[in-house]
């Protein structure tokens, strides 16, 4: 085999092949709660979740989005940042059957337009700072529901005052919409359970949008299977286990973010410290509070750090792998900053 195939040789402890289950993406995350209840699932400035509390949390909406008329083979629009909201409805939807579209939440109307029409969506989900995306738009396919979320939903108290304080008070207040149901409300209302969906490993799980460069953003389609297995070649490749946690940098909308950033870690019963915008001081920050294991980026995300006057102060032993989108080095970090970072812009 290894003569058919000379880079095996590189691969040392990695096996050449990997069995994937014949499970859903509900269905892996589910096993992997009752495999490490009570690790850290993910971490929101401080707030956290165990795999059993996350399970529960996916378990209600799941229940909460049944009762709003979504089933399987349905189509939910996600237009969030990298949040709990986010990750809990894409993985209800999963539960369903249900498919997630997954778009940028800064898109402007006509892009939202473009992407419930693409998806046929007659559900979304995105922040009560972006009802205005929505406010006027007419969809083929009309949308009934949209749930708003906010950014203080999963704060502490003083958390919450303080992001009102810098952003929330300049939120519109959102008028009188009959489509309109709040996160908070359906999370904590009380729905017939939903059984889980029988859908396969090989059925449709999200939709990804193409960056657009050569007209309207197109539609990928990927499974069930498609994300198992870039999780499991992930966490496998990169040796990730439940000791382990990521800075999820990278959006839910992006492919990497997604797959990596949260399913990878997810499906190795890892935490993902969920990131919802970038900015090199907050990430610095975050480094240092946080000391995630592994650190995913861009290129122009590493650079960014490199000239944040916090990261030459910053102890950066706790980093055991690196990624990029357009280098996907792994690396055995050293205790010298200045030398790691040279290495990896370097790269």
């Amino acid at each position: 085999m290894s003569g058919s195939r000379p880079w095996l040789r590189w691969y040392k402890q990695i096996p050449a092949n990997l069995t994937y289950p014949d499970a859903t993406l509900y269905e892996v995350l589910a096993a992997v709660a009752q495999r490490v209840p009570d690790q850290v699932a993910w971490d929101f400035f401080g707030t956290t979740a165990t795999y059993r509390q996350f399970l529960t949390y996916i378990d209600a909406f799941a229940d909460a989005l049944a009762a709003l008329g979504l089933k399987s083979g349905d189509r939910i629009l996600i237009a969030m940042p990298t949040s709990p909201q986010g990750v809990i409805a894409f993985y209800a939807a999963n539960k369903l059957g249900a498919v997630s579209a997954m778009v940028h939440p800064l898109s402007t109307a006509n892009e939202m337009e473009h992407f419930l029409n693409a998806s046929g969506a007659r559900i979304a989900l995105t922040l009560d700072a972006f009802y205005d995306r929505f406010a006027t738009i007419k969809p083929r396919v009309a949308l009934e529901t949209l749930v708003l979320a906010r950014i203080g939903d999963y704060l502490s108290p003083l958390k919450r005052i303080g992001f009102w304080l810098d952003k929330g008070r300049k939120i519109g207040q959102v008028p009188a919409d009959p489509r309109v149901r709040w996160w908070t409300a359906l999370t904590r209302g009380a729905f017939s359970p939903c059984p889980v969906s029988q859908q396969s490993t090989h059925d449709p799980a999200v939709i990804m949008f193409s960056g657009g460069t050569t007209g309207s953003p197109k539609g990928i389609v990927l499974s069930n299977r498609n994300l198992i297995a870039q999780g499991m070649q992930a966490g496998t490749w990169s040796d990730i286990g439940s000791e382990h946690s990521i800075l999820a940098i990278l959006p839910l909308f992006h492919g990497f973010g997604l797959g990596v950033c949260v399913n990878a870690m997810f499906m190795a019963g890892g935490k993902s410290i969920l990131v919802p915008t970038f900015s090199a001081k907050l990430v610095a920050g975050l480094i240092r509070r946080t000391k995630p294991s592994i650190l995913v980026g861009v290129p122009t995300l590493y650079a960014a750090l490199t000239r944040d006057p916090l990261m030459s102060r910053t102890d950066l032993s706790c980093l055991r792998v690196t990624f990029s989108e357009l280098m996907c080095c792994r690396a055995r970090l050293r205790n010298d900053s200045n030398s790691w970072w040279h290495n990896v812009v370097a790269t």
